[in-house]
């Protein structure tokens, strides 16, 4: 009796095994899977058994680091860059990204320090010590943007470009990092790569904002997430706090891990399928004994407490 209870349980196994092996994944496409939190999604992806992800990156030595380090196959990176499609020719479009479920966006232009501003905040610092200012002045170091990478190409066109790329794919859900102070005109970061007279490419967050205003009027399906300041943390160490309209923007020490935004990122797929949500997001450290809540979980919450009335 014994054996024959042990012999139906492994049959039971195997074809449990055999039946998740064989279950249909929803191809989902990654934009700026080479970059530090598009790397992260495209990761996690992977080891989600319902998912086949498929990662877009800008060049190909981006597409061959992101190969090299992650261990996938040629297969799942493509080179597209997105500002540069056809509307009117698919023939542009990798031949992979076919019948994808879902997009999600995590390209953003990245500022690139100027080193000579540096070095005279740093000459200014005896100069700062004597007049009892803080010794170095962060605001008065410059960044700018590469050629062609700046906010209006990369946050602004290139993500309409991703979103009418979704819409040309027959794609129904987006999800898109965007960051949270869009409701902000004066926030520090819309003075990044702009030269002192105020001309110059900046203005992160206004284009990111109208970005998020056309895939809004697109009749898609989204996701928008305005993450905190983000840290290379390990995830699921922090509870996951949501709000909107940047009321977490002056909470003290509103960042959150990209691990813990790449988990939100999954988590819409599924929690957020067929809803049009915005939300902002940081990360809350635990009290002794407090319980970590799955992104999924926090999300879902965040949901219900919005269909409340006032």
């Amino acid at each position: 009796m014994k054996l024959a209870l042990v012999i139906w349980s492994v049959r039971v196994a195997v074809v449990l095994a055999f039946t998740c092996e064989n279950l249909p994944q929803d191809k989902i496409i990654v934009t700026g899977a080479a970059g530090r939190t598009g790397r992260l999604v495209f990761e996690s992806l992977s080891r989600h058994a319902n998912y086949d992800p498929i990662g877009l990156v800008r060049t190909e030595k981006s597409a061959k680091r992101l190969i090299q380090d992650v261990k996938f196959s040629l297969e799942r990176v493509w080179v597209c860059d997105v500002t540069n499609l056809d509307p009117n020719d698919d023939s542009g479009l990798p031949k992979g990204l076919s019948e994808a479920k879902a997009m999600i966006i995590c390209t953003s232009a990245v500022p690139i320090l100027r080193k000579r501003s540096v070095v005279k905040a740093l000459l200014k610092i005896p100069i700062n010590i004597l007049s009892r200012r803080k010794a170095f002045q962060f605001r008065e170091v410059q960044f700018r943007y590469g050629k062609e990478q700046y906010p209006e190409k990369v946050d602004y066109l290139g993500q309409v470009a991703q979103i009418d790329l979704a819409k040309r794919l027959g794609i129904s859900h987006i999800v898109l990092v965007s960051s949270m102070g869009v409701t902000n005109p004066d926030d520090f970061l819309n003075s990044i790569g702009k030269d002192k007279d105020g001309s110059g490419h900046g203005d992160i967050l206004i284009w990111k904002k109208k970005a998020e205003e056309y895939l809004m009027e697109s009749g898609l399906d989204y996701t928008i997430i305005h993450p905190g300041h983000l840290k290379d943390l390990p995830g699921g160490v922090s509870n996951i706090v949501l709000d909107v309209d940047d009321k977490l923007n002056s909470h003290t020490g509103s960042h959150i891990s990209r691990a813990d935004l790449a988990n939100l990122c999954i988590a819409s797929l599924t929690v957020g399928e067929g809803e049009k949500l915005i939300f902002d997001c940081i990360g809350r450290d635990c009290d002794d004994g407090e319980e970590v809540k799955s992104a999924a979980r926090v999300v879902t919450d965040f949901m219900h407490s919005s269909m409340q009335p006032a």
